[in-house]
């Protein structure tokens, strides 16, 4: 077999068709239909009420705390275990992130720790729905209820998933996508919010396209940036919408594939799904336990070898070295110890839907032939 990559986008004749079109349209910047389309049919695909269209993923998160007003003197508690771009939008906000240790069966922030973190500077939660698993949203928003908090959902990695019939992205104030080229659906770099607050959502496209007024060409009335996602993104992003259901459960059939396979290897866990939720599988993974005598990073190299890519999990946010600073919270102390269990022993696997069958089964027998030997 040639090489295996952990993600590979399903690129085919509905996006060229589109993208062409786009192209020849002239409406190659940021404005033209296809993004009125886009946001159109993702609003309608989460069951919100509006959706607007940015340039990236964290551009979407720094957008929303922005225009919700959060900045120097007010905390924002994030998971621990997460990509940086989440801690990183805090930061420029001039906010301050807390860090709070993750649940060992959803991967996801945890509620109970969220408590422990509490103050009175918090002003929002961001539970991230981590490799396709929905955060306990029910928790989450009673505890935001009970405090007067705001959820901002970074939904980056979830398109889809869903918390008792509900998608994820639907639950909070506003919540956040991004559109990057290993995601579930892409528009090669590209990102979303959405809400059911039609205040917000006017606020944010007006910040999001240099704060100029929608009644006065070139009238600027305060700082605000230029986050606009192209029609041509747009016509993409629209194409792989359309094609959503399909991928997802693609990612579904990959994850029991591997499932079968490496289902009885001691010590190992795959990806978890609680009751209640619905996983979307974005990254296909495992976590090496107590039990298995092979580390993470010799399986990785061991793959490797065998041309199958894989990545480990985040690495925590307080280990990084700019954010050592910054307070971390767990279930019973100030430590995360889930969050560093799972970073130090876990590691994704390909998971792309371009996967066939029989490469799914060709890198299990791998994983399993490499820790059982």
């Amino acid at each position: 077999m040639t090489f295996i990559p952990v993600a590979a986008p399903v690129i085919g004749a509905r996006e060229l068709a589109y993208v062409t079109d786009a192209v020849r349209s002239g409406w190659v910047s940021s404005i033209g239909p296809y993004i009125e389309r886009f946001e159109k049919g993702f609003a309608e695909y989460l069951g919100v009420s509006h959706a607007i269209a940015v340039s990236n993923g964290t551009v979407a998160l720094h957008l929303a705390l922005h225009a919700l007003g959060i900045g120097a003197g007010d905390e924002v508690l994030v998971p621990d275990l997460t990509f940086v771009a989440t801690v990183h939008a805090v930061l420029q906000t001039g906010a301050t992130p807390v860090f709070v240790d993750v649940e060992p069966d959803t991967w996801c922030i945890d509620p109970v720790a969220v408590e422990r973190a509490l103050t009175p500077r918090t002003r929002v939660i961001i539970p991230v729905h981590l490799y396709g698993h929905p955060a306990d949203m029910t928790a989450l928003l009673n505890i935001a209820e009970r405090h007067n908090l705001i959820v901002l959902e970074d939904a980056a990695e979830a398109h889809g998933a869903e918390v008792h019939g509900r998608r994820v992205g639907s639950l909070g104030r506003v919540s956040t996508f991004s559109f990057y080229g290993n995601k579930i659906i892409t528009t090669g770099e590209g990102g979303m919010l959405t809400t059911n607050d039609a205040m917000l959502a006017e606020r944010l496209r007006f910040l999001k396209d240099h704060g100029m007024s929608p009644e006065r060409r070139y009238y600027h009335s305060e700082l605000a940036f230029n986050y606009r996602m192209t029609n041509l993104q747009a016509a993409l992003g629209l194409a792989q919408l359309e094609q959503i259901d399909d991928f997802i459960a693609r990612k579904r059939e990959i994850f029991n594939g591997y499932a079968d396979v490496l289902k009885d290897v001691p010590g190992l866990q795959l990806n978890p799904e609680r009751a209640g939720m619905k996983s979307v599988y974005w990254l296909i993974s495992v976590v090496l336990g107590p039990e298995c005598t092979l580390s993470r990073q010799d399986l990785a190299q061991a793959l490797r070898v065998h041309e199958i890519d894989s990545r480990p999990f985040f690495i925590p946010m307080h280990q990084l070295p700019h954010l050592t600073q910054y307070r971390i919270v767990g279930r019973e102390s100030d430590a995360c110890p889930q969050s560093e269990y799972l970073s130090a022993r876990g590691l994704s696997l390909p998971s792309g839907c371009t996967l066939d069958d029989a490469t799914v089964t060709h890198v299990a027998e791998k994983v399993r032939q490499l820790i059982t030997k």
